[in-house]
């Protein structure tokens, strides 16, 4: 259990810590930072990428962090700034709460099994029935971090790590909190030893993982997937329900469809590797292109 801690900031009060222009009401009240699909009144969130361009009219935020080319983008009061994302990252070491653990054994709590030298880090959530072996942690940072001028500025991991019912966690695992969302393990799913789960990743129901896998931030993996052995899927990617990925695969593309799929290749120096992937996605054109080029072609003379 936690007792968490924090304040309230105008946003007045904001940037005049942090900088950056203000437009819009400079009173009004922020008491966390959201992801602008998630957010509500009272939260500030921010735009760095157009991808997520189109989530900017809907959110409920109080206030957006936005590049100064963005200014025209939305009504809200918004901060303009030349690095939204930095901006976030000191935003967010402004506001983030501090938790304080509150000793004893919180009602709620169920019948899970958790072997030695299990870490289970504040706000983290564990459902019913899960086994949890030895070295196992849960809700610890992500991995965020802001460039500044040659350095790397912490972005606090505000969300949780939350664990289903039935969930089983292989020794040395490690699963994040999330940056700002939660990361979510659904109901049933099977977590080998020693792999690596990103913030804001959701695996979903009945997934299984094998040892030494490991999924980068904000990925969404659906249910009754079947993950390889030191698989690698890469961060914002979404893999549909139903899909399995071979041992050492390399997953750098959302999957839309269930099915199999594989995808290794050696090392090999940086540039002479992108000319090979390159090729291989031309290869079934270029077999096309080949076989009508062959009917083209006088036929042989009989002997």
């Amino acid at each position: 259990m936690t007792q968490s801690i924090s304040r309230t900031y105008r946003l007045g009060e904001i940037v005049a810590r942090l900088g950056g222009e203000l437009i819009g009401d400079p009173d009004a009240e922020i008491r966390r930072i959201a992801t602008l699909e998630s957010a509500r009144p009272g939260d500030l969130c921010f735009l760095s990428h157009a991808r997520y361009r189109a989530q900017l009219s809907g959110t409920r935020a109080s206030a957006v962090i936005l590049a100064r080319e963005e200014r025209d983008a939305t009504a809200l009061p918004r901060i303009l700034c030349d690095d939204p994302y930095l901006y976030y990252a000191r935003a967010a070491q402004l506001l983030v709460s501090e938790n304080r653990p509150v000793p004893g054994i919180h009602a709620r709590a169920v019948d899970s099994r958790l072997g030695p030298s299990v870490t289970v880090y504040p706000r983290s959530v564990i459902g019913k029935r899960a086994l949890i072996h030895a070295g196992v942690v849960i809700g610890a940072d992500g991995f965020g971090m802001a460039p500044d001028a040659g350095r790397w500025i912490k972005i606090p991991q505000t969300g949780r790590a939350v664990i289903g019912d039935d969930v089983e966690i292989g020794a040395n695992t490690t699963i994040d909190r999330g940056a700002l969302d939660d990361t979510v393990i659904e109901d049933g799913v099977k977590l080998d030893n020693q792999i690596q789960i990103g913030h804001n990743v959701r695996i979903g129901a009945h997934t299984a993982m094998a040892a030494f896998a490991g999924v980068a931030g904000s990925t969404r993996i659906g249910a009754h997937c079947a993950i390889g052995g030191a698989a690698r899927i890469w961060g914002h990617l979404t893999i549909a329900d139903h899909v399995t990925i071979s041992a050492v695969a390399n997953v750098t593309k959302s999957i839309t469809q269930a099915g199999s799929y594989t995808g290794v290749l050696p090392s090999a120096p940086s540039r002479e590797w992108a000319k090979t992937v390159a090729h291989l996605h031309s290869l079934e054109r270029l077999v096309k292109r080949i076989h009508e080029l062959e009917k083209q072609l006088p036929a042989k003379r009989k002997r």
